[in-house]
């Protein structure tokens, strides 16, 4: 069973008013009951629902359109490949409630006692607050440093336990690049 298009209703209102499929066809194709479909061609059903264009969406072809026109039994298609939600994980910058802000500079402070291995700019994205209140509060110079409770991050749900682990993979990274380059220098200075 092929899935439904998107705005199933105001599809089936753009291929009524721009086809000569059947009722039957367009029913098929939109999920909705053939009785919806005449209510819409009589003008009972879906007033004031806006047609959405199923080619421009990619959802359908201007042929697969005319193969269905031609051939009142053949059902329409909906293009498989038609809208990809995509699976890679974008970030997306979520709303923090108030309540919740005190978690960061807690958070920052947690990260920087367990995980001092992390740069400043590190913890900053993580938590996501600014590189200046993470080297404050690793200073103790924040302006609310002495209230600070210590409180791990991916519990308060801030981050994922995955987003840490890379985090801390790549800070050790860094540490042996960085090491390296220290062998090499002395190696060349001697």
């Amino acid at each position: 069973m092929s899935n439904a298009p998107l705005m199933p209703m105001a599809t089936a209102v753009w291929l009524v008013e721009n086809t000569t499929l059947t009722f039957k066809q367009i029913a098929n194709f939109c999920k909705l009951h053939e009785v919806e479909i005449q209510g819409i061609a009589d003008g009972e059903v879906a007033k004031g629902i806006k047609a959405y264009n199923p080619i421009i969406s990619g959802q359908l072809t201007k042929e697969e359109i005319e193969l269905s026109s031609s051939d009142k039994d053949r059902p329409l298609q909906i293009k498989s490949i038609d809208i990809e939600i995509s699976n890679t994980e974008k970030k997306i910058k979520k709303y923090i409630p108030l309540s919740k802000r005190q978690d960061k500079p807690d958070s920052a402070l947690w990260l920087l006692k367990q995980h001092n291995i992390l740069k400043d700019s590190q913890i900053a994205k993580l938590v996501g607050i600014t590189k200046n209140s993470v080297t404050s509060i690793r200073n103790k110079s924040y302006w609310n440093y002495n209230n600070l409770n210590p409180k791990d991050p991916v519990a308060l749900n801030l981050f994922t336990q995955k987003d840490l682990v890379e985090a801390i993979e790549k800070a050790e990274r860094r540490i042996k690049r960085e090491k390296k380059q220290k062998k090499r220098e002395t190696f060349t200075t001697s």
